[in-house]
């Protein structure tokens, strides 16, 4: 386990998961500020930033500490890329976020929604491909499938779905940039993977009901 997280390959598939981090907020702040709606976790995180007054991104890096926490008794590990996950997109998030235009025109809106979540699809096929650590949210859905017996698409379902509902409820944006987040995110993640996985790392090491399931809507690297 030491060798895969910090040997000498790790060390070669570093930089394809720290340009996947960094895509993966950059895509996070185009669909934040296009205004048509975020990812589920995205909601949630927006949700509790206009209760807190918190940045996006910080409240990502807030809330992804506690779920770690949580990985313990499903008996879950971190690697590296789990760690940077945390405060690497957040980070970007931030940044990028006072730096993006806000369009009022709604054809610009849509086209920016649609390009963030094309953005976090690539990332995120970056960010698997590179096989260091699940992220925050991943981890706690495969707990949840290895302690309880869960289906991987029950636990991810489950999981966002709460998301979804906490967010909406504290003032996150749900909207049509939701709906193509949820249709759109699984295909384009499953056609990254192909170009940046193309030994098929990913799918071998995981058992067979999580590889088929890693294209599915919903299932990103955060």
């Amino acid at each position: 386990m030491r060798d895969r997280w910090f040997g000498r390959s790790a060390a070669r598939r570093l930089p394809g998961l720290l340009a996947g981090l960094l895509l993966f907020g950059l895509g996070i702040a185009v669909m934040a500020d296009a205004g048509l709606g975020l990812g589920p976790w995205e909601v949630l995180h927006q949700g509790i930033g206009r209760h807190t007054g918190l940045e996006l991104g910080t409240v990502s890096i807030l809330v992804g500490i506690p779920i770690l926490v949580l990985w313990w008794p499903l008996g879950e590990r971190p690697g590296i890329g789990t760690i940077l996950n945390v405060a690497l997109i957040g980070t970007a998030t931030n940044v990028a976020l006072p730096l993006l235009p806000r369009p009022a025109e709604p054809i610009v809106q849509l086209a920016m929604t649609a390009a963030g979540v094309l953005l976090i699809g690539v990332a995120s096929g970056l960010y698997l491909a590179a096989d260091l650590g699940p992220g925050p949210r991943d981890g706690l859905m495969t707990g949840l499938h290895h302690r309880f017996g869960w289906s991987i698409r029950r636990a991810r379902t489950a999981i966002e779905l709460t998301a979804l509902a906490a967010g909406f409820l504290l003032g996150g944006t749900v909207g049509i940039g939701t709906v193509l987040f949820a249709f759109g995110i699984g295909p384009v993640v499953q056609a990254a993977l192909a170009v940046f996985d193309r030994e098929g790392r990913v799918g071998r090491e995981r058992r067979p009901d999580l590889a088929e399931e890693l294209g599915s809507p919903g299932t990103v690297g955060e």
